[in-house]
């Protein structure tokens, strides 16, 4: 899959693809139906498949002191779209000129000239444009005027009918540690990727060494002890996930007042600095709390490792 930026001059043979526009944060059920239409019309046409999104998230540009809790940010959004079929990310950078962009512009300048799409497909609330004039239905009328297609995917819900995927949702029960429910409108299990860092090697001393990795600004799941799969990025996909307990918080117990994602391996005794993993979030096992010294923290660490591995390892049995 190709990650474009707005002002490269793009591959002849993806010009007329079909693109679907969007934030598309998270990736979640709702995004996956509007892929999966998109995808259909791309294979019916035999063109390319690609998605236009935005860098930063919009919502950073209009409260830049307020960081956005990203649920995929672009390597692992870039990552979750191939494996649904993308040919391509074309990335849109949102600053003060797209801000100040007409919905026509908008629309001329990026899926006209630059990419020439044969066929758009956008959700129903999908708005764009100085001040959010753009909407689905006027850009069915830029899409007559200009000899692309326009499919609107209404709004996404359960099985149920009843709730809509959305990535606000799923930041809230990933904030309240209710990563099951996060998964279900996931589609899979919230994940995390980044590069395994050099910590004060504490862990290490206490017998539980662990992958410290540094989240995006702004991620603020519930702060506690996690089952988690753990796989190496650089690895080929079919590769068995690693077991392994995480913690996210700041260490109440030893004052740090800096916030962590460790993870420990189960079972392993592996050098993982410098690689880059990526970590699934299973199940919550308890919520964070400081302890009386190092010994009752031990203490605790061994039982929460023996809750972790009965979760990871009923889902075998199950």
């Amino acid at each position: 899959m190709k990650l474009l930026q707005h002002h490269e001059r793009i591959d002849p043979a993806l010009r007329g693809a079909v693109v679907a526009i969007g934030n598309f944060d998270g990736l979640h059920r709702g995004h996956q139906a509007l892929l999966a239409m998109a995808k259909t019309l791309a294979l019916e046409s035999g063109v390319a498949l690609g998605i236009l999104t935005f860098e930063p998230h919009p919502r950073s540009f209009f409260k830049p002191h307020e960081p956005v809790f990203r649920l995929t940010p672009p390597a692992l959004k870039a990552r979750l779209a191939a494996k649904l079929g993308v040919d391509f990310i074309y990335v849109v950078k949102f600053d003060a000129d797209l801000a100040n962009t007409s919905p026509e512009d908008f629309v001329r300048t990026n899926l006209v000239e630059a990419l020439g799409v044969s066929h758009v497909v956008t959700g129903y609330d999908f708005h764009y444009g100085k001040g959010r004039k753009g909407n689905p239905d006027i850009l069915k009328t830029f899409g007559l005027q200009h000899g692309f297609d326009v499919t609107v995917v209404d709004q996404v819900t359960d099985d149920d009918g009843n709730a809509p995927f959305s990535s606000s949702s799923i930041r809230s029960a990933l904030r309240r540690g209710h990563v099951k429910t996060a998964a279900l409108e996931l589609g899979y299990n919230w994940t995390v990727m980044g590069e395994v860092v050099h910590g004060d090697k504490r862990g290490r001393t206490i017998g539980f060494p662990t992958a410290n990795i540094i989240l995006e600004p702004g991620a603020e799941p519930f702060r506690g002890i996690y089952a988690v799969d753990v796989h190496d990025a650089a690895a080929p996909e079919s590769t068995p996930p690693w077991m392994g307990a995480a913690y996210f918080g700041d260490r109440p117990t030893f004052n740090t007042n800096r916030t962590f994602l460790e993870v420990y391996l189960l079972d392993q005794d592996l050098d993982l600095y410098g690689r880059t993993l990526m970590v699934s979030f299973v199940d919550v096992v308890r919520g964070d709390k400081t302890f009386k010294g190092v010994d009752e923290l031990v203490t605790q660490m061994k039982l929460d490792c023996e809750d972790v591995r009965r979760i990871l390892d009923s889902r075998v049995s199950a």
